[in-house]
């Protein structure tokens, strides 16, 4: 049995020498010092790697029906205050919205930016129309004379709303429209312009189409939730028209991706990613159109699959010795070096010295 023991011990790969063959230098204390720090600093990175958990995208043929698609914006117009502007929104299913008043806000801007009391833009745009309506809610017998009333009516409340819009763009108001609104699956648009004004008004206000300012600043533009890893191309963009600029149409086409998001935890969300190109389109190139902002969206036939996973553990413990291991082995070498070179400079000069 003795000789069997002795016999295993042979193939030991890691003899031990005696504690009076070894010698301890400063120099290899420094080393294993840093050795050491090294190995605990790569072990914390790893560990920090394998705990984050990364995504797998996986692309099909979008096959579920579903029902809506929902937009969330936030937009700034600094040259143009919230009385002259709408929201109108179109889609190739023959749904069209004029002034969409559901679920969108206006704040007022004064000329540094500043936002002032949200309002809904039903209680913002049809108040005076509520004010005229409870005026006028006498019944008449005389259909001549109540219609002679709803003209003069009228026409002071476009006199009217020419004052305020003129007041508004002396005092360098402007206006930032918030809100959602859900639309159908299919190709469409939504833009906001001074279209909900009449003829009238504007040609009161503005010398011409070219004098529109649609200058704007997107804050967000989304197709549904956020989801991590992923940004949307229009937060934060810019475009400011200068005074001596022609205005015109900017148009954003957007391809709206279906996506489908499945954290580790949690219920899976459903989501839109989009790509945008921009084009923009001087007045003098479109006679008798308004100045606006388009966002014209198409829907993409294949739909992204996200989902998110945990690393794998045995591939963390291959690591993790190859760190330690690999971190061990060149310190050895940096060690034996260092000390190789100590004793060759401290030979030579002993034999200077002589």
């Amino acid at each position: 049995m003795a000789f069997k023991i002795a016999a295993l011990s042979r193939i030991d790969a890691y003899p031990r020498a005696e504690s009076h063959l070894t010698q301890r230098t400063i120099s290899g204390a420094a080393i294993s010092i840093m050795g050491i720090s090294l190995m605990v600093l790569l072990f914390v990175n790893e560990l920090q790697f394998y705990m984050t958990p990364y995504t797998e995208n996986e692309m099909t043929v979008d096959v579920k029906g579903r029902e809506k698609l929902p937009i969330h914006i936030n937009i700034t117009f600094p040259s143009l205050p919230c009385s002259v502007l709408s929201l109108d929104a179109l889609d190739m299913s023959g749904k069209h919205e004029v002034d969409i008043s559901n679920n969108i806000w206006k704040a007022r801007l004064d000329s540094q930016g500043r936002p002032g009391i949200w309002q809904q833009v039903d209680k913002l745009d049809h108040a005076d129309d509520t004010a005229h309506n409870e005026a006028h809610a006498e019944d008449t017998t005389e259909h001549d004379f109540a219609l002679a009333n709803a003209r003069r009516a009228a026409q002071a409340d476009a006199n009217k709303q020419v004052e305020d819009i003129k007041a508004a763009l002396a005092n360098q108001e402007g206006c930032r429209v918030y809100g959602h609104l859900d639309v159908e699956r299919v190709a469409g648009n939504f833009h906001i312009s001074v279209h909900g004004q009449s003829y009238y008004v504007l040609g009161q206000v503005f010398a011409s189409a070219s004098t529109v300012n649609v200058s704007h600043h997107i804050e967000s533009v989304s197709f549904g939730p956020p989801i991590p890893g992923t940004t949307n191309p229009l937060d934060g963009y810019t475009r400011i028209l200068k005074t001596e600029q022609e205005s015109g149409t900017f148009k954003y086409f957007i391809k709206v991706v279906p996506t489908e998001y499945f954290p580790l935890k949690g219920d899976h969300v459903e989501t839109n990613q989009y790509s945008v190109t921009e084009y923009f389109m001087p007045s003098s190139m479109q006679p008798g159109g308004l100045p606006a902002v388009y966002f014209l969206y198409d829907l993409s036939p294949i739909a992204v699959k996200v989902t998110e996973r945990r690393r794998n553990f045995g591939h963390f413990l291959t690591r993790i010795c190859a760190v330690l291991g690999g971190t061990f082995a060149v310190t050895g070498m940096i060690d034996k070096w260092t000390y190789k070179t100590v004793q060759l400079f401290t030979s030579q000069r002993s034999s200077g010295s002589q």
